[in-house]
Order: C-alpha cells, then structure tokens, then sequence
C-alpha cells in the first residue's frame, strides 16, 4: 500500500508540475490539521530521472495564516514567483498560525513524506528561513540533526544554550541586518561565535549587513552566491 502511495502520489506531482513554471500548490493531512505548501521544481525535472536536491524554506511571521499567496511575498519565493529559476526543487509550506510559531514536528512529518520520493536527493536536502521561519530552521535543524546538508537561517532568534544539539559538521551560513530592531543581530552573532568555538567543521559563516533593518532577507535570497555554496554541500555519511 504504502509504494502504491508513493507511485500515486508522484505521479500526480509530475503531472502537475508540468501545468506550472512557477509554483504548484499542495497539502499533507496531518491528523486533524492540514499543512498547505508550494511547491516548485527546476527547469527539466520532467525530462528524465535523476535525483534533484530539495530547499526547505520556511517563511516569516507575517506570511502565516491559510492564504497560500502570502508565501511568495518574501525570500525564496518571491523570486520564484517573478520569474527566477532554480536548480533544485523548493518547497515551501506555510505556518498555519498568524501569532505562533512552527510547528517543527508536522514540518519533520511533511518532510517525511517528500522524501518517499526517488526523485529527491537524500544527501542534498537544505534548511532556510527568514525571521520566524529563521528561528524555526535552527530549531529544526536541532530537532533533526542528521536530515539536513546545509542551514542557512535569515534574521532569526535562536535558543543558543542548546547550541550543543547543532552536528559539528552541519555548513551553516547565518545572515543579519546590522539595525534590526526587531530580532537583534546578536541573536546570529553570539550563536554563530558559540558554534565557532565548538570547532565546528566547516567553520560556520555570518553575514551582517551594515544599515540593514529586519529585512536582511532581500539581500541574503537576492545573492546567488548563497544558492552556490548550498549547493556545494552534501549531507556528510553516517560513520
């Protein structure tokens, strides 16, 4: 039952997928809650079977709710949405909650099911998030510390006591606006240097932004030097 699913379930995505160029939109039972998402793949993913890598991007407090066009306001899909193009398949959910936070355990499920997929590559997975959604991909990225290939979280609070649950060898490339009155760059500053004394391997990057407010995500999603190092990255084997 369960590779039936699967086939079903692909399927419909590839059909779908070839009826838009920018996003298809989607939705995952979740018990008695429901997680919406978009969902966009690359130019030629219909072509053949090769595996592709997949971006987890999780959006900010203000695009939450159950209006799946508020989503592409900011970040990741925002350039898709005007026309960009990527090289790996972007999923984006959207937090069903206007004032909370994600829920990280329904995000792991979502997951979960996306990875059923052959098309996906397993080792290629990556975690990105801007404001509360950059505080949910440091949370997730503790919560499952062997998923991910590469973190990069944008203007997010992060619990830095538990600092001890990010892998020593998870790339991490943090972004901050220098004047952001909201979260406060030190938020990703005093994390980034606790990681840094970890010896971590590979040396986690900040990026600060000088005079930039909150909005540190229209240069961190903008700068294509940040897709090229993600891309970079492969989930390093379990010894």
């Amino acid at each position: 039952m369960k590779k039936l699913f699967t086939v079903i379930f692909f399927f419909l995505l590839t059909f779908l997928t070839q009826l838009s160029a920018q996003f298809t939109e989607g939705s995952y039972v979740l018990g008695k809650d429901t997680i919406f998402y978009l969902l966009n793949v690359p130019e030629g993913f219909n072509n053949n079977q090769e595996k592709w890598p997949l971006v987890l991007f999780l959006h900010g407090g203000g695009e939450g709710g159950h209006d799946l066009e508020k989503v592409k306001k900011n970040g990741l899909p925002r350039h898709i949405a005007e026309g960009r193009q990527f090289p790996f398949i972007t999923l984006a959910p959207q937090n069903r909650f206007t004032r909370g936070f994600w829920d990280n355990v329904a995000l792991s499920q979502l997951l979960d099911h996306f990875m059923l997929s052959p098309r996906i590559d397993q080792d290629r997975v990556y975690l990105t998030g801007l404001s509360r959604g950059g505080f949910a991909a440091w949370m997730l990225a503790m919560h499952e510390p062997e998923r991910f290939a590469a973190l990069a979280p944008v203007c997010g609070a992060v619990p830095r006591s538990y600092d001890i649950w990010i892998p020593e060898n998870l790339p991490i490339w943090a972004f901050h606006g220098t004047d952001d009155d909201l979260i406060h760059p030190s938020e990703s500053v005093d994390m980034i240097e606790n990681l840094r004394r970890k010896k971590m391997n590979p040396k986690p990057k900040l990026t600060l932004y000088e005079g930039v407010g909150h909005n540190a995500w229209e240069k961190a999603y903008a700068d294509p030097e940040l897709y090229k190092w993600m891309l970079a990255q492969k989930r390093p084997k379990p010894e």
